[in-house]
């Protein structure tokens, strides 16, 4: 039975109506910013989040026409299908196996607007491999995380803004983000100079203090590095008479200096003893490495992170990612990565068993290892010691209920049952280890676009439900300006926790430049990866509007942690201007980027060595430099344009 013409035409109108109306559900703010719109009543997510009007005002075209061309309509019935299956793949219903997706990666021409393009060359630092549309311009070393401008990187940024740019001065310190102290072969030397001799123990009464303080402190919950009772033991271990050097000594002293180079990083002090030197602790931890790693203890373990810890917070990279690899081993011999909290149902103390203490010590301290270890995989590119698929991931008992409850700054000592906070949140950490994983992994680099595409939307739509499963007082916006009401009750969580989600979106959508559709100069592209770009720019501009209305709040032991954000949300912006010299906002980010050395500067910080004095210069001579670039682009655009 053959259907007659006239029904399979009016189908045919019919489904291209269908997909009309769809796309014009798209509310006026949504369209002009190319972005998904819910078309939610009264406003659309976007627009509740930024306060606009959310409205339908806009022109659209009828989906009839006098006189129809044939061909014209066979044409748009392909596109039709073509676009059906982009948004299919985006919605995670269509297999990347689907024979279609071969027409749709090699011979497809895409639907665009004359601004897509501008959005679809962002910056993309596929960790190992630097991305500008299309062009490989060189690597990032694993080692170090320093770019490595090729030749032909270097051709296409002089290209874009007519300028002459001296690519080792920008990078010849090492990243931005790090400390560049610990780059100075002079200051390691001094410093190692010191060890010679015999390690001496501060007195006893000044450990105990400072243990006091610590467990009296916020820190305990966010930090759970020590348990106080299973530390008195540590404490009785490393002061045994000195001719006492028997099984787990030195790791018990190693132990001890490594808690002490965390209290002081994080102002923790007796109040009967001069301040402790944080450095000369932790070279002093690590010269007892080499017996440290003969003996498998719990010490052993707490040694490995609280350097870990020490050196992140003190902006030294290479080091912590070394120290991540040493815990991570540790913690696989003691089983900490299976084993399970002990269930605290009607429980109104903490466990006072030793065995029992010892098991949530443990899983206490393979969460800090795992928290520091996705942070590390993102901000350097290298590989993680911990592999989701071999460790139990199931949250602490209660853990979101106490997350984000109200916690003042001084807790009572442990006669109130309270479970670790840790930093930041664990789900949100468990997202960045899938995306790094997903995205940025050796084979995460040999995928399909749609086998991409496909991830970035599912990741995204990952954070999402995190995002909007948070209590409202701590719910980041979507995005952040400076319209934007600013959150009375802020705080360093709410800090914290809004720069990771920022940064989250944008190294996941930022993936999506890696995309070959429009690579090898191809002027067409996907509206999804126009999207994903944009949203990657606008959240890198959230994270700097954020920092300058939270700077009042941060906290001097935060520094080098959150340095990195702003540093990375520069150099997306500056990437976008350079690709994007003649849109409307590149005025407005360039002045953005005019702001964020004094932002860098306004950052509290708790010493200022001279070395450290020299590195914030270093930064503010890095952006400013970005900046000078920028301008130029502008500059070269505009007057090719006229």
């Amino acid at each position: 039975y053959a259907m007659p013409m006239s029904t399979l035409r009016s189908k045919r109108e019919t489904q291209v109506r269908d997909q009309r109306k769809r796309t014009a559900r798209a509310c006026d703010s949504c369209y002009k910013r190319k972005i998904k719109c819910d078309a939610d009543i009264p406003q659309c997510n976007w627009c509740k989040h930024h306060n606009l009007p959310c409205t339908f005002t806009r022109l659209v075209r009828s989906s009839r026409k006098k006189g129809p061309d044939p061909s014209q309509q066979l044409r748009e019935s392909q596109l039709s299908e073509r676009i059906e299956k982009i948004e299919k793949l985006l919605t995670g219903r269509l297999s990347s196996r689907d024979p279609g997706l071969e027409i749709i990666e090699s011979n497809s021409t895409f639907r665009m607007t004359p601004n897509l393009a501008h959005v679809t060359q962002a910056f993309c630092p596929s960790f190992g491999n630097l991305h500008f549309a299309g062009f490989r311009l060189g690597e990032i070393s694993s080692y170090t995380g320093i770019p490595l401008f090729s030749l032909e990187g270097q051709q296409w940024v002089q290209s874009r803004t007519g300028q002459t740019v001296t690519f080792e001065k920008l990078c010849a310190f090492g990243p931005p983000w790090q400390n560049l102290r610990f780059l100075d072969r002079n200051y390691l030397s001094r410093n190692f100079q010191t060890l010679q001799g015999v390690v001496q123990l501060p007195k006893r009464d000044v450990v105990e203090e400072i243990t006091l303080a610590y467990s009296s402190s916020i820190l305990r919950f966010v930090f759970p590095l020590i348990d106080t009772v299973l530390f008195d033991e540590t404490i009785k271990l490393a002061y045994q008479p000195d001719n006492n050097n028997g099984p787990g000594v030195a790791s018990a002293k190693a132990c001890i200096y490594s808690f002490l180079a965390f209290a002081s990083v994080f102002n923790l002090h007796s109040s009967t003893w001069p301040a402790v030197d944080s450095e000369a602790c932790a070279l002093k931890a690590e010269s007892l490495l080499p017996q440290v790693l003969h003996e498998t203890t719990i010490d052993s373990l707490q040694t490995a992170v609280m350097l870990l810890v020490f050196q992140l917070f003190s902006g030294n990279l290479q080091s912590g990612a070394l120290m991540n690899s040493i815990a991570a081993r540790f913690l696989f011999i003691l089983g900490a990565h299976v084993q399970s909290y002990p269930d605290r149902a009607g429980q109104t103390l903490l466990p006072t068993g030793i065995a029992c203490r010892t098991g949530n010590h443990l899983r206490n301290l393979f969460w800090l290892c795992y928290i520091f270890d996705k942070e590390l995989c993102l901000r350097t590119g290298q590989p993680p010691s911990i592999n989701d698929e071999h460790c139990n991931l199931t949250l602490p008992p209660e853990y979101l209920e106490e997350l984000y409850a109200d916690l003042p700054s001084q807790l009572p000592s442990a006669e109130v049952v309270r479970g670790p906070l840790f930093p930041g949140d664990l789900r949100l950490t468990m997202i960045k280890s899938r995306a790094y994983t997903a995205l940025y992994s050796a084979r995460a680099l040999q995928k399909s676009d749609a086998e991409l595409l496909k991830d970035i939307r599912e990741l995204d739509d990952d954070l999402e439900r995190w995002r909007t499963s948070l209590p409202q007082t701590f719910r980041p916006t979507i995005s952040f300006s400076h319209e934007t009401p600013a959150d009375n009750e802020m705080n360093m969580h709410s800090v914290t926790l809004r720069m990771a989600y920022h940064h989250c979106v944008a190294a996941i959508h930022q993936a999506a430049s890696r995309c070959k559709a429009w690579a090898g100069g191809q002027s067409r592209i996907m509206d999804g990866v126009s999207s994903s770009l944009a949203l990657s720019v606008e959240a890198s501009r959230s994270s700097l509007f954020y920092l300058q209305t939270a700077r009042h709040v941060l906290a001097d032991d935060s520094f080098w942690i959150l340095v990195f954000y702003p540093i990375t949300a520069v150099l997306t912006i500056f990437c976008n201007i350079l690709l994007n010299p003649l849109d409307p906002r590149a005025d407005e980010d360039l002045d953005l980027l005019n702001k964020v050395p004094d932002l860098i500067k306004g950052m509290p910080i708790r010493l200022l060595s001279l070395n450290e004095v020299m590195h914030i210069n270093h930064l503010e001579d890095f952006v400013t430099e970005l900046s000078r670039l920028g301008k130029s682009a502008i500059i070269k655009a505009s007057e090719e344009n006229s």
